[in-house]
């Protein structure tokens, strides 16, 4: 009789998100059901919402989503975006291009595939649309360079993921350094055969000054960069302490600029960050930055992320211990186990991530999923580092696969073009994508390399 009211309560919850129901209230009604049919205690909901949050780790959470909210404002992401323009516009599709190397240098500051989405596709969609480029195909391109937005770090998904395996945040934000490179260059050569195809895009001359020029333009976004990869990959400090350090970084220069930009920056076009060729060394030096009225404003927008998603990570960790006590991790691992061999197994595993993450944002289906999974997949011989990457980039994959597609409905929000449309563009995308994923999958050295040259005290780090 509980299986049977447990599957009503289920297909009830199903209905719910079809509906669409916000993903919490989902969950929530979920696990107080279940609760109530096992006779499970009501007060182990409350004390696992709590001791669900109560992790130092987790902090790095909302100091990386307001470091996003900062670069945005600061005008650290068009300069980069600029950059990567002038190393890329001399190839067709340059500009489209550009933009998907935009989203990997935002994500190695931000941490969050929809912020990188959001900051990118902001910045450079109108200027792709001018360029010459199809409007859909500009808006499923910033959807897709967003994808690798919790790949490349730091990444917040990475630290749930290593906060619920028990797994050096650190290590697991080094294992996903090459590959997000490569998911980032997967797409890059599909834009290019695209535009190369459809002639979109106009040409620049590479002025190797002129790059030199963008580069000092930008410096303030690559020692940011710099900071969170040196600190974490040397030990220098811990990942959410790089969360304190780069937020507090970005903070005091967006403030300590703003009054001298305000006189010495021109207003070139309108857009943060934008210089005329012609500005001087000091006018580079300088960003926009943000004023002191201003920065609540900043911050309550990163308060707002945060609070969508502490509730959801809270929640869910109760539905996981629901669904342990029902002994679905031990269904799955019996009928993964039997399928037999090594890549077998490890095929069927990046297969159901696949498939929950059309429907599941990334961060539920880590919850739910990874505690399942990685235990099969250690079970087989694979490193935990490795099969950490190989779930969260199908993770990724699944901001742009229907019906869930969280990167589609936020690209499709800021340029006012339909979700559905956008879905034929971003196709070419998610094949390159997973020929990616599946590289990474059967080629541990790309996510385990780096921690083998960093040495034995590589997992002494917390």
């Amino acid at each position: 009789m509980d299986g049977l009211w447990i599957t009503l309560i289920s297909l009830g919850v199903t209905g719910l998100f079809l509906l669409g129901v916000p993903i919490f209230l989902v969950i929530g009604f979920w696990v107080v059901g279940v609760s109530l049919v096992i006779d499970f205690t009501l007060a182990n909901i409350g004390v696992t919402l709590y001791e669900g949050l109560n992790f130092f780790g987790l902090l790095a959470l909302p100091l990386f989503i307001l470091t996003g909210d900062l670069i945005k404002s600061a005008g650290i992401a068009k300069r980069l975006s600029d950059f990567a323009y002038s190393i890329l516009g001399w190839l067709r599709g340059g500009l489209a291009m550009a933009s998907l190397g935009a989203c990997g240098l935002f994500a190695a500051i931000s941490g969050s595939n929809s912020a990188t989405t959001a900051t990118i596709g902001s910045i450079m969609h109108p200027e792709m649309v001018k360029g010459g480029y199809d409007k859909n195909f500009a808006a499923a391109t910033a959807a897709a360079g967003g994808t690798v937005g919790i790949i490349i770090p730091p990444s917040i998904i990475f630290i749930v993921y290593g906060f619920l395996m028990n797994l050096s945040i650190s290590d697991l934000f080094i294992g996903g350094l090459i590959p997000g490179c490569l998911m980032v260059v997967a797409m890059q050569t599909v834009c290019w055969f695209i535009c190369q195809r459809n002639g979109w895009g106009h040409l620049i001359t590479f002025q190797l000054l002129r790059s030199a020029k963008m580069a000092v333009g930008a410096w303030l976004g690559f020692f940011a960069i710099l900071l969170v990869i040196w600190g974490i990959y040397t030990g220098a400090f811990s990942p959410t302490e790089a969360a304190g350090v780069t937020a507090g970084f970005c903070l005091l220069v967006g403030l300590i600029m703003y009054p001298f930009a305000k006189r010495l920056l021109p207003a070139s076009d309108g857009s943060p960050g934008a210089l005329p060729d012609d500005a001087g060394f000091l006018q580079r030096l300088l960003i926009p930055g943000f004023s002191f009225a201003e920065l609540p404003g900043v911050i309550m927008r990163s308060g707002q992320i945060t609070g969508l998603l502490a509730p959801l990570i809270a929640v869910s960790v109760v539905m996981q211990q629901l669904l342990s006590l029902l002994g679905a991790d031990a269904f799955v691992t019996e009928a993964l186990s039997g399928l037999g061999g090594y890549y077998a197994i490890l095929f069927a595993c990046m297969l159901i991530v696949l498939l929950a993450g059309t429907v599941l944002e990334s961060l539920p289906n880590t919850i739910i999923l990874a505690p399942i999974l990685a235990p099969i997949a250690a079970s087989i011989g694979v490193d935990p580092i490795h099969f950490a990457v190989i779930f969260l980039v199908g993770d990724a994959i699944g901001f742009i696969t229907p019906p869930y597609g969280l990167n589609l409905y936020v690209a499709s929000g800021i340029t006012g073009i339909p979700y559905f449309r956008l879905l034929k563009y971003t196709m070419p995308y998610l094949g390159a994508l997973i020929v990616a994923w599946l590289l990474i999958a059967f080629i541990p050295e790309l996510s385990t390399i780096l921690l083998v040259n960093k040495g034995a005290g590589v997992y002494q780090l917390q």
